[in-house]
């Protein structure tokens, strides 16, 4: 490799580490609080942080970004070792970097597939680094390197000749310590999340015949938590927002009402219904008739939201539709129907939903086709309350006039609604 394309790949690699670092960053800030706002957060369309929080965020519990800072400091010391490595093994280290580089470009290819096409996001920091292993790859391959079938039977004699290398032998264990290390400590860390999040609910909704779960030793005692949290609550400013006739009547009575400003292919909308569904369970056994949840649409889909142009959920409108024509069939059926949508988000279209509707409620394409305009303008009615709030991303929620944006970790979303509770008693 020559001296330009070795002073290339380095600076491709530093680039990607430091976006890695600053991704991994916020994935925890999102793991440790509950009201983090990233900078990368523009809008519903560009946002690290929905990224990070969808299935394809984490593998195992573990952020994929630090997957980006283990290999991006691989790559690092791959090249040290290619600059300091002896005449006959340098074929040998360019070789392996190759390897290396090409397992990295099919990992965040993959990641920009279903960033760009299943998530219908941007993620800033996510482009960083795929721009960056595509540079790593591209220079990687510049040099003349041993092919890949050799490197199987050389590789044992190169593993001899770094474990003869005090230094060489130290910064490989390094490299594994600190690899194997921080995969466990975050893995560690996203379990007792949710144990901490599973351990506010009843004991049956942790699985039938599963044992309670002792949640994670808090940092602060219950009360410091409550009234760190009371504290942060009442500090919040609350809006006024001017529903809808139909969600307005859903909302009468009751003491604590959610809005949720909903997206059905939206992969964090997907995560906060099955998150949130035991909340509201519980409270609706409590205190029934107390605490409603509202869905408000909001669609990122251009074809009926024209603040969404570039939208990419093009079954997303074709779905809300859906939700509200089952819902007249009853409640059960509108449940139903929720959750094949939010099973069902990659790559749907208004056909499959169509098929969908009819398999789940009875109404055929036809009948579908028929209500399809005015139950259109239904949902652009909710997109316009979103635009006057405004939503800028999906989901928001509004508890009692305190705007969410995004997603609470489930037991600060459950102390959020008993709070509410609490001060309406005191109100009364």
């Amino acid at each position: 490799m020559t001296g330009r394309a070795r002073t290339g790949l380095l600076l491709f690699a530093f680039a990607g580490l430091g976006a890695s670092l600053a991704s991994t960053w916020v994935h925890l800030q999102i793991l440790l609080d509950p009201f983090y706002v990233s900078v990368c957060d523009v809008n519903a369309t560009v946002s690290c942080s929905q990224v990070y929080e969808s299935r394809y965020g984490s593998f195992l519990g573990v952020p994929v970004a630090l997957g980006g800072v283990i290999w991006f400091t691989g790559t690092l010391l791959l090249a040290w070792a290619g600059g300091r490595a002896p005449a006959e093994s340098a074929e040998n280290v360019a070789g392996y970097l190759l390897t290396w580089s090409t397992a990295g470009l099919a990992v965040a290819m993959y990641l920009a597939y279903a960033s760009f096409f299943l998530l219908g996001m941007v993620c800033l920091f996510c482009v960083a680094v795929y721009v960056s292993v595509i540079g790593v790859f591209v220079l990687a391959g510049s040099a003349p390197a041993t092919p890949a079938l050799k490197l199987i039977g050389v590789a044992a004699g190169d593993l001899r000749l770094l474990a003869r290398s005090p230094m060489g032998r130290a910064v490989a264990v390094a490299f594994v310590a600190g690899s194997v290390g921080s995969t466990l400590w975050f893995n560690s860390l996203s379990q007792a999340d949710a144990m901490a999040a599973l351990a506010e609910l009843p004991v049956e909704d942790a699985g039938a015949g599963a044992p309670a779960a002792d949640p994670a030793p808090p940092t602060l005692s219950e009360e410091d938590q409550q009234s760190e949290f009371e504290r942060y609550w009442s500090a919040e400013p609350r809006v006024e927002i001017d529903l809808p006739p139909a969600s307005a009547a859903a909302a009468e009575g009751a003491d604590v009402v959610v809005l949720k400003f909903n997206d059905y292919q939206c992969p964090a909308c997907a995560n906060a219904h099955r998150l949130y569904g035991p909340v509201f369970a519980k409270y609706a056994s409590s205190d029934p008739g107390r605490v409603v949840q509202v869905v408000l649409d909001f669609p990122l889909d251009p074809s009926c939201n024209d603040e969404a142009p570039f939208g990419q959920h093009d079954g997303a409108c074709a779905a809300a539709v859906a939700v509200r024509i089952a819902a007249a069939r009853g409640e059960d059926l509108r449940s139903e129907m929720e959750d094949w949508l939010y099973n069902n988000q990659p790559g749907l279209t208004r056909a499959a939903v169509t098929e969908a509707v009819a398999d789940i409620a009875g109404i055929d394409q036809a009948a579908y086709d028929a209500a399809y305009d005015e139950t259109v303008d239904a949902v652009r009615a909710d997109i316009a309350v979103g635009v006057a709030l405004p939503v800028e991303a999906t989901p928001t929620y509004v508890v009692n006039g305190v705007v969410i944006g995004g997603m609470l970790a489930p037991r600060f979303f459950d102390a959020a609604i008993a709070h509410e509770l609490e001060r309406a008693a005191a109100d009364e």
